[in-house]
């Protein structure tokens, strides 16, 4: 995984000095970008038709984070202590906001009730494995697929 000066700035606003700091540079990119994902989910639900919408485009911004991080999951796997924490704040951060998602949507009458949002994002997740490197898979159509599978009939 590599994220350059510019990159860096995009999603921070601050420069990084490579190597010394690489680390800590990557865990302000992931952590900027887990917020920015985290705080999505009032403005889709105020701005969604209904609370399904909501929940099928804040797992498309989830989608969208998970590809771009080709790297990480070797990373936060990594004797680092740099990455040491990012899986457990990655996880307190985002399972809250995608079970408020999915309690609205339940409680509106449009997906079924007990799906617990670790079990949804780790299922998310595991199809996004390896999306970056076959042209023939496409995590986000499965994803779709998921999402939509959740609807009640």
């Amino acid at each position: 995984m590599r994220f350059g000066h510019q990159s860096l700035r995009e999603h921070t606003g601050k420069r990084c000095a490579w190597p010394r700091v690489r680390d800590e540079c990557v865990v302000a990119v992931y952590r900027h970008q887990v917020e920015a994902c985290a705080e999505a989910d009032p403005t889709l639900l105020a701005e969604s038709s209904t609370p399904h919408t909501a929940l099928a485009r804040w797992i498309n911004l989830f989608v969208d984070f998970l590809v771009t991080k080709h790297g990480l999951a070797e990373a936060l796997q990594s004797d680092d202590a740099a990455f040491e924490n990012l899986h457990a704040y990655f996880l307190d951060r985002l399972v809250p906001v995608c079970a408020q998602l999915l309690d609205a949507a339940a409680t509106a009458g449009e997906i079924v009730a007990d799906l617990d949002a670790y079990e949804l994002l780790r299922g998310v997740g595991n199809l996004c494995i390896g999306a970056g490197n076959d042209s023939r898979y496409d995590a986000r159509r499965l994803v779709a697929l998921l999402i939509a599978g959740l609807r009640l009939r």
